[in-house]
């Protein structure tokens, strides 16, 4: 199996930990990096695994949804009210199952993987997903072979 990573930086979006005890229960934001391990069985005619090149699909997807967003658990009642309330139109929401670095780490992993099955005829997979909540804390990410 042959592998390549692609790197995406600086992606300024916002979250909070509802029943965290501490002060991650605060929207407050970070410079997140995501880092994308491509894998394929074979090399394309150019002889790549992916060709980085097309892979505007996931730049659009993170312009579109992530940046300068909010990404807020469905389960987080206060921040549905807000949502619902004369505020709403402040925020930037990407609503996740689950709101932790972890959650969003599997959240883009089902995503990108779900874009990159379409765009590459099933040739390529993503094999792992880093996402790194600021440059000393990041989580990993890859399905049950």
């Amino acid at each position: 199996m042959l592998t390549c990573s692609k790197v995406y930086k600086d992606i300024p979006f916002a979250h909070r930990q509802p029943l965290h005890k501490g002060h991650c229960s605060k929207i407050h934001g970070h410079n997140w990096s995501i880092i994308i391990e491509f894998e394929a069985k074979e090399l394309d005619a150019n002889g790549f695994v992916v060709d980085f090149g097309n892979l505007k699909y996931i730049k659009a997807f993170i312009d579109e949804h992530l940046d300068h967003a909010c990404l807020f658990s469905k389960e987080d009642s206060q921040v549905q009210d807000l949502s619902q309330s004369e505020f709403k139109d402040l925020f930037k929401i990407l609503w996740v199952d689950n709101a932790s670095c972890e959650g969003i780490a599997q959240f883009l992993f089902e995503t990108f993987s779900q874009l990159v099955k379409e765009k590459e005829a099933g040739r390529v997979s993503i094999r792992s997903l880093k996402l790194y909540e600021d440059e000393k804390n990041f989580v990993s990410y890859a399905p049950k072979s």
